[in-house]
């Protein structure tokens, strides 16, 4: 889940250099993504096929993906680069929050203790404390929450589908759907350019290599075993390593305030992440899966 998180925060860096509308950056990446996704996804099918439930919640999951990508991408020249990172990471309070609701899952005391420290953290490494804002701050800001929603939406519905175990097939779905919602939806919002040029696409293969294939894929196989907390806190990493590879790639200096919000996210998230050894739950705080154990033994 945190090399997934790490490679996924090359996006932010690669879009940078790619220079292309949002419709067209959340196109091609997912696009450019599908003749390395496919190969995985038919040798998996020996393992069976997933259900129509299943691929319905793919779909459902790759129409946020689209949504997430395409609001984020808007909102950053808008709001300002920091603002957008940290409406957009809320998604740490909001997933464990779906789980409580929904799935009826316990983050926990050490997730709650931790949280207000993550979300400091979150607004430091972000440079929102006397960072620059957009031109347009409020409308910015409008596409940031409704692309928190949707990142959110995505990552609760991306656990879901791989709790059958066929996970490389239903992400397929996922792509699939976030190119097609991609091409319709940035087509009436900003334009998709099907011809952005050859240095464009270069760098949009990047980003689909790092962040489609080998980075939403290693999330999207590692978030059913994690518990909704931690794999919303493991996310974070996301940003932390945005602003290590903005330094290395784009010569971008990060200040002592963002280190330190880095800093103070990587402590709080191992906080949030972690129990205390020899903390034993009692069976109606355990997962599905771990109760079943439990009362095997």
């Amino acid at each position: 889940m945190g090399v997934g998180a790490l490679a996924v925060s090359a996006s932010a860096v690669l879009l940078h250099l790619a220079r292309v509308s949002p419709g067209t950056a959340s196109f091609y990446r997912c696009v450019l993504a599908l003749p390395l996704l496919v190969p995985l996804a038919l040798a998996e099918r020996r393992h069976g096929r997933p259900g129509r439930r299943t691929v319905a919640l793919a779909w459902a999951a790759g129409v946020l993906l689209a949504g997430d990508m395409l609001l984020w991408t808007q909102a950053i020249p808008e709001a300002g680069a920091g603002i957008s990172t940290v409406v957009v990471n809320m998604q740490v309070l909001l997933v464990p929050l779906l789980a409580l609701v929904v799935d009826r899952e316990s983050p926990g005391r050490r997730f709650a203790l931790a949280l207000p420290l993550l979300l400091a953290g979150l607004v430091l490494t972000a440079g929102l404390v006397g960072g620059a804002m957009g031109d347009d701050p409020l409308t910015g800001a409008l596409h940031a929450v409704m692309a928190a929603a949707c990142y959110s939406g995505f990552l609760f519905l991306l656990r879901r589908t791989g709790e059958g175990g066929l996970t490389r097939q239903t992400y397929l779905h996922v792509i699939v759907a976030a190119a097609v919602a991609s091409l319709a939806i940035g087509a009436v919002w900003h334009g998709v350019d099907l011809a952005p040029g050859w240095s464009p696409i270069g760098w949009l293969l990047a980003v689909a290599v790092l962040g489609q294939v080998l980075g939403w894929l290693l999330v999207a196989l590692a978030t059913p075993s994690l518990p909704a907390h931690v794999g919303a806190t493991l996310l974070l990493l996301t940003p932390v390593g945005a602003v290590g590879l903005g330094a290395i790639v784009l010569a971008e200096r990060p200040t002592l305030v963002q280190l330190a919000g880095c800093a103070l996210i990587l402590a709080s998230g191992y906080l949030a992440a972690t129990r205390p050894s020899g903390d034993h739950r009692e069976p109606d705080r355990l997962s599905p899966d771990e109760r079943s154990g439990a009362n095997s033994l």
